[in-house]
């Protein structure tokens, strides 16, 4: 039978023995089952393993056709046998027969006592076997004790260890059973062969390993101990991966690792937490930091027993790190682990007889913080406060008993203190303190500190309020809100308080922080007492806001109707409170318009800026969106379109409602009124402003009554005030789902495309611009699309040619082709080859040019996620890799005096691109940025400034290669005459420090020279700038750096 097995396999020139016998053979110990192998033997493996797959032939028959090899008396023939033997079972190994695996597992285990070069094959034989299935049982046992006995694991190369390991795996996931019948043999078994392992990619297997042995009730005997020596022996990790390294095993793989081991069981208490203790006293912060979060970590698997014999040796060296530590992590870890402490002695079940651990370690942490809580000007009082504080958040029981003896104290301190610095440090820590009260919610009345103590705390809080101190009045505002927050703290007659203190700080107190902040504060407290709000702070602002605009316009009374207007806006966060605020500020805008103020723009502006705010703190609740838009939008369009039919003597620029910067501001209220709208309501509200700007259908407009038809479409010079006000339909068919149809969209649609390539109107042509734009990139493909974009582009080319509308007609192209680009529309490549075709243009070309950052760039009021636009993802990297190539071509062959213009559409594009996509395209681009350096275009000079800046971080080894060009221009342009240019420069010139030192040391000199220039610039923003550059220039070089 063998003959006949081998003749399959033998080479016709060289018989089989011969292979095996070679003497440049070397066992290779792999995992990789024909790494190693000469390219015959690979051969001859591949024709063994498809015969064994195929039933051509058993292994048994294998094994007796290799017999004069596995039974040569040299070890290196032995060796090949092995080896070729082993690789074909890791090929085959489920194909195996049961009585076929007993008798490899026999000679296997027979092998392991064979010369040492025979060893690894043997080894992976057996890996192989380990994952059969029809292993008989017992034979698990047999093997390990085999390798425990006869193997010396650690003398062993890298992956024959490995191979070891994972033979221990297999049979722990298939045979866990059988291994525990061993007791605690195998785990000692097991400490012998990890005892001294030094190879990170083992040591990761060996702890998973130790992990299961824990987390699946392994026996561990008498060998607890030794288990914990043969792991901890590591901590803390110090490794650091070699470069280039390709198993990616990093130091934070090790730590996480290893942690889980020795934080798997209580029984390695006794021993971890003495080496927790005496590696935090290390002056190494790495180890520390361990030595920390393994503490933390332990504490969630600990009890109350674990931890007793060590309590005042840990809170001893915590308490030691955070008074003297100069690390931020340090502190935040030791302050980690104090909590964890106290929520695992928190845990605890007591018993009678038992005594409460928790009592008696926050008893000796308040005797040794306490006192310095009276010292608010000594270092320790804020160590000490964040130590009661890290306790007393661990668990109710502990907020009680901390609380019980701090809070009385701080409320004494702040009474004997009179000093504002000292009283904000006691508010601060009375502040942390309250904020814990949140965790726990509602404050029961039978145990909390806080409730007897309802009176002083809020005597304290409200007087901080009243301080002079704008900082201490910060602090009393940030109580504030959480006393406000803790539902059941506040009575009645408090919460009237509050109340009136907040509108005091929001309308009078001189200092904006602390107004903006009493804003913040109404907001966040609103929704929580909405009828307090509603019913005494509403009514005081409008009173207020009716009081001013009956006063003298004064800059005093400007500034407090600004702030009665942003203080309704702030308080409108809940929907009753909603109803009451919107119709005061409508009702203000109505009396602002139609009074002697009509003409002061700015007063308009700000009231669209609150209804703006309100608009977006509205839109995640769908009754108070729909309320606010069937409210605001009918009456801004109704002022809108009284203010444009207006028969007056004053010119167009008279009337406050038509300038652009109302209407600019006027169109986020409608836009964010309208995105959060359900399809339903969207396509209810869009069904009544089409027909108002298409046929004049006023009726749903409040007061409608207008002395002529509203046309804003139709031609006439009169007509000029109404086509304005397409800037109000934009806002609103824009921002409209994708979902919602708009009716008469097509002819919609033909009306703007007319009124954006004749209206003389730059607002109103650019307007009408967006408008189509917006509509074209949600319009559904098909043949309605393809013609409405032929009329479109039939329409732009002839007055791109020539007339005395080309710039309206370049506004129009630019939109279009930014609402195509977005969408991936095949049209955009034609219409970005026109564009690029424009560059060269010398009356459109730096417009062009600057219509680049218009493509790229992200729209504030339409073509954008947020209202609903189709923007595809990587639209950005797409034009870039379409179209970048054309503008560098485009720049060489254009003429001397349009070359900027391409210099500055590709400073736009890459200004723009995601810097990662960029670094991998630096090289070939790299020398046009620099050149465009040199041009006398800020624009140009801004942008490229702002695209160098972060690739100087991002890509040191590219740029360093230009730095005698980098420097000599940056320091050039921190002299230009355009401030965010000398911003912008300096900027560059501080980012260049990051750059490899010997590149920049022998321009150091020279930098630090040309940098004092700036330190004397007029603009203190450059200074600024050129103080940190030059910096850090100085520091250049220095040790440590």
């Amino acid at each position: 039978m063998a003959p006949s097995v081998l003749s399959k396999v033998l080479a016709p020139s060289q018989p089989f023995p011969l292979w095996c016998q070679d003497p440049s053979w070397h066992p290779s110990p792999v995992l990789c089952p024909t790494d190693g192998l000469g390219a015959s033997l690979v051969h001859s493996l591949y024709l063994l393993s498809s015969g064994v797959k195929d039933g051509s032939w058993t292994v048994l028959q294998l094994v007796e056709a290799l017999g004069s090899c596995l039974e040569s008396t040299d070890p290196r023939t032995r060796g090949r046998g092995i080896q070729l033997l082993s690789q074909v079972l890791l090929q085959c190994y489920s194909l195996l027969q049961e009585k076929e695996v007993l008798h490899l597992v026999l000679f296997y285990e027979n092998r392991l006592q064979d010369h040492h070069l025979v060893i690894p094959s043997v080894l992976q034989g057996l890996r192989a076997l380990s994952m059969c299935e029809v292993l008989s049982s017992g034979l698990s046992v047999s093997v390990l004790k085999a390798i425990f006995q006869e193997v010396h694991v650690q003398s062993l190369l890298q992956l024959d260890r490995h191979t070891v390991y994972s033979i221990i795996t297999n049979f722990m996931s298939t045979r866990e059973e059988e291994l525990k019948g061993l007791g605690a043999d195998f785990t000692f078994g097991f400490i012998q062969v990890m005892d001294g392992e030094k190879d990170p990619r083992n040591l990761l297997v060996a702890f998973q390993i130790v992990r299961d042995l824990i987390a699946k009730n392994y026996a561990l005997g008498p060998f607890v101990e030794e288990l914990f020596e043969v792991t901890s022996c590591y901590f803390p990790i110090d490794f650091t991966p070699p470069p280039n390294d390709p198993h990616g095993i990093q130091r934070e793989d090790l730590i996480l690792s290893l942690r889980a081991v020795l934080t798997s069981t209580p029984q390695f208490a006794e021993f971890l937490l003495p080496l927790l203790i005496e590696k935090m006293d290390s002056d190494l912060q790495s180890a520390k930091l361990d030595s920390l979060q393994t503490l933390t970590a332990c504490c969630a698997i600990y009890g109350q027993k674990e931890l007793q014999e060590f309590l005042p040796s840990l809170w001893s060296s915590l308490r030691r790190e955070v008074f003297q530590t100069a690390s931020e992590k340090v502190e935040a870890e030791c302050l980690a682990a104090l909590h964890a402490l106290s929520a695992c002695l928190s845990r605890s079940v007591l018993s009678s007889d038992t005594e409460d651990l928790l009592d008696s370690f926050l008893s000796s942490i308040l005797q040794d913080c306490r006192h310095h809580l009276c010292e608010p000007d000594m270092k320790l009082v804020w160590p000490s406060a964040k130590l009661l504080q890290a306790v007393a958040g661990a668990s109710l029981r502990a907020y009680h008993h901390v609380t019980r003896s701090v809070l009385p104290l701080l409320l004494e301190q702040y009474s004997k203190h009179s000093q504002s610095s000292q009283r904000r440090t006691i508010l601060e820590m009375l502040l942390g303190f309250l904020e814990l009260q949140q965790k726990w919610g509602h404050v029961e009345e039978d145990e909390s500190t806080l409730l007897s103590l309802r009176a002083p705390v809020c005597s304290v809080v409200f007087s901080a309020l009243t301080d002079p101190s704008v900082q201490l009045q910060l602090v009393g505002i940030r109580a504030l809100t959480v006393l406000g927050s803790l539902q059941g703290f506040l009575s009645p007659s408090d919460l009237e308080l509050v109340v009136d203190h907040l509108i005091h700080l929001a309308l009078r107190e001189e200092d904006s922080q602390s107004s903006e902040a009493a804003m913040e504060a109404a907001g966040s407290l609103a929704p929580v007492y909405p009828k307090v709000f509603s019913g005494r702070m509403v009514p005081r602002l409008e009173e207020e806001l009716q009081s001013e605009r009956e006063q003298e316009s004064s800059r005093d009374h400007c500034s407090l109707r600004q702030r009665c207007l942003q203080a309704l806006a702030a308080v409108s966060t809940h929907t009753s409170i909603v109803r009451e605020t919107v119709p005061v500020l409508l009702q203000h805008l109505w009396k602002v318009h139609k009074g002697s103020e009509a003409g002061n723009a700015q007063d308009i502006v700000s009231v669209c800026q609150s209804l703006h705010r309100v608009a977006l703190q509205c839109q995640q609740d769908a009754e108070g969106c729909w309320y606010y838009h069937q409210t605001v939008v009918p009456c801004l369009l109704a002022m809108a379109v009284q203010a444009a039919m207006q028969e007056s003597t004053h010119s167009l620029l008279g009337k406050a409602l038509l300038e652009e910067e109302v209407l600019a501001a006027m169109v986020p209220v409608i836009s964010a009124a309208t995105t959060h709208l359900s399809p339903e309501l969207a396509a209810q509200s869009v069904s009544h402003v089409v027909p108002l700007f298409l046929d004049g259908e006023v009726s749903f407009l409040p007061q409608n009554s207008f002395p002529c038809s509203f046309q804003p479409f139709e031609d006439g010079e009169c007509l000029e005030a109404q086509r304005r006000l397409v800037a109000l339909l934009m806002a609103l068919v824009c921002s409209l789902p994708r979902n919602v149809a708009i009716p008469q969209q097509e002819r919609l649609l033909r009306e703007l495309l007319a009124l954006s390539c004749s209206c003389d109107c730059p607002f109103t042509a650019t307007t009408a611009a967006k408008c189509f734009a917006g509509l074209v990139n949600k319009h559904p493909a098909g043949q309605q699309l393809d013609e409405i974009l032929q009329l479109a582009v039939n329409r732009m080319e002839p007055s791109l040619a020539e007339g005395p509308r080309r710039t309206q007609a370049l506004t129009l192209l630019l939109w279009v082709t930014k609402a195509l680009v977005l969408r991936y529309h095949p049209l955009s490549s034609h219409l970005t080859d026109k564009l690029l075709g424009l560059l060269g243009d010398a009356e459109l070309g730096p417009a062009v040019a600057d219509g680049f950052s218009l493509l790229m760039a992200k729209s504030p009021d339409v073509l954008h996620k947020g209202c609903h636009a189709d923007v595809r993802i990587m639209f950005r990297q797409r034009f870039f890799t379409d179209n970048v190539p054309k503008l560098v071509q485009g720049f060489y062959k254009a003429d001397p005096d349009v070359k900027a213009n391409y210099l500055k559409g590709l400073s736009h594009v890459l200004n723009h691109l995601p810097k990662p996509v960029l670094v991998t395209e630096l090289p070939t681009l790299l020398s046009l940025l620099l050149e465009a350096l040199s041009c006398s275009d800020h624009v140009v000079q801004l942008s490229t400034l702002s695209c160098l800046q972060p690739l100087l971080l991002e890509a040191p080894q590219i740029m360093s290669l230009h730095i005698d060009t980098l420097v000599t221009k940056f320091l050039s342009l921190t002299s230009s005459p355009t401030m965010a240019v000398r911003i912008a420069a300096l900027r560059c010139a501080h980012a260049l420090t990051s750059l490899p030192t010997t590149v920049l040391l022998p321009y150091k000199a020279r930098v630090i020279r040309a940098l004092a220039k700036p330190l004397d610039d007029k603009k203190r923003l450059v200074r600024k700038e050129a103080v940190a550059a030059r910096g850090e220039w100085f520091l250049l070089g220095s040790p440590g750096r």
